[in-house]
């Protein structure tokens, strides 16, 4: 098979990885990748917003597969474009997309076909909105209702700071995702990723991850794009997984077929345990990043085979094996971020950290004059297996000792409850 792969992360450097040891793969190209995905892929620059010179691309290649990694061309309907060329695509259509690109859509999903979740307001203005706020109290969460690049949430833990999460939505600065809020109640609890692989039917569970939003030890500082995750996450025991499907991931399915939008992909359901049971805290349409890293590495069968039974709509005669071990990733991350990062350090080391048994999934970086440079916020994810999640904590750090980066940064506690849990016996 010949796959394009969209995308330039370090989810997307994993997909590759693991796709680029399937039998079936005969040339895989990415657009536009980074120096990692280049070492097992042909690079390509396509303007993915062209949907057609994506198509035209894919003609002249013969491409066989798209898989698309990020949420943003999902959300501006690349898959059904692309399949009225007659180009087999992974990922859901524009208005199963919605899942991810509408809050609000999936909060009224959720009410309709009583699917757990918080309790929540939509409001297009602002008044409404902190009329809403006041009533309710803090601790609150404020969500822009459209794709903010990972800036539209706020768990605001006073007044003052939901007021001014609102005013950050409505005063344009987040463009139209800010044009609608939805105010949630905030929920207590262990916040888990679960996975569903999804061929409009049939939802097979893919994996568990628990990521670390926090930009430092112990918890603290801004929210980030993740700077680390481990799986499984063992809070999502068989018992609590099937309450997931049944309670809300079967009625999702069910509730998307019944709108006329049928949901084909990858569901990335993010999920608060409650005292009362899981809830549902948001969906993605894509994989997570940094969870996909470490799914990837624990996925025992062919990531291309799973793909095509999913398009196929065959999902119900597949099972998905798994390896017994952890797998734990640490982001390293430019100074600067989850602000403005410092673009352009030197990397070195990355050979040495390799040896300590660990894949390092480019995730921010550049070539410039021979040398592998930071070029965004998150620059790496250094990834590793184990018999626990202590171990694989443990090879992931002994190989981020190897790398040489001064400007770099990542936390040194990623995995602490699981870690915590494997030492109580728990």
């Amino acid at each position: 098979m010949n796959v394009l792969l969209l995308g330039s992360g370090g989810r997307e450097h994993a997909l590759a990885w693991k796709m680029s040891a399937s039998p079936l793969l005969t040339r895989l190209y990415a657009s536009p990748g980074n120096p990692g995905i280049g070492s097992i892929a042909e690079l390509v620059r396509l303007d993915v917003s062209d949907h057609a010179a994506v198509a035209a691309f894919c003609q002249e290649k013969k491409i066989d597969l798209v898989v698309v990694g990020p949420e943003g061309p999902l959300v501006a309907g690349i898959a059904d474009d692309l399949r009225v060329w007659g180009i087999r695509v992974f990922g859901p259509s524009k208005a199963a997309a919605r899942l991810e690109g509408s809050k609000g859509f999936t909060k009224d999903l959720c009410a309709k076909f009583d699917i757990p979740t918080a309790a929540f307001g939509r409001f297009g203005d602002l008044a409404s909105a902190k009329t809403y706020v006041e009533k309710k109290g803090a601790p609150i969460v404020i969500k822009a209702d459209g794709l903010a690049a990972g800036k539209g949430v706020t768990v605001a833990m006073t007044l003052d700071e939901a007021m001014a999460a609102l005013d950050a939505c409505f005063d344009g600065s987040l463009g139209a995702a800010g044009a609608e809020v939805v105010v949630e109640e905030f929920l207590t609890g262990e916040e888990a990723s679960f996975f569903c692989l999804c061929d409009g039917v049939t939802a097979l569970p893919f994996g568990t991850a628990q990521d670390h939003k926090r930009v430092g030890d112990g918890d603290v500082g801004p929210n980030t794009g993740g700077m680390g995750a481990y799986s499984p996450a063992p809070v999502m025991t068989p018992q609590m997984t099937e309450r997931t499907m049944r309670e809300i991931i079967e009625p999702t399915m069910r509730g998307m077929a019944e709108l006329g939008a049928p949901f084909a992909g990858i569901l990335f359901a993010g999920l608060m345990i409650t005292d009362s049971g899981p809830k549902l805290i948001e969906y993605n349409v894509r994989f997570g990043d940094p969870e996909c890293q470490v799914l990837m590495m624990r996925l025992k069968d062919d990531l291309l085979v799973l793909l095509n039974a999913a398009i196929d709509g065959q999902l119900a005669h597949t099972s998905i094996r798994w390896r017994d071990e952890a797998a734990l990733t640490v982001v390293m991350a430019a100074r600067g971020y989850p602000g403005t990062p410092e673009k352009g350090s030197v990397i070195r080391g990355l050979d040495e950290a390799a040896s300590e048994g660990a894949e390092i999934f480019h995730a921010g970086t550049a070539i410039n004059g021979g040398a592998l440079v930071a070029n965004g916020g998150r620059v790496l994810n250094v990834t590793a297996l184990g018999k626990t999640v202590g171990e694989a904590q443990q090879k992931a750090y002994a190989a981020i000792d190897q790398i040489d980066w001064p400007q770099g940064f990542y936390r040194h506690d990623i995995g602490w409850r699981a870690v915590e849990r494997e030492k109580s016996g728990a």
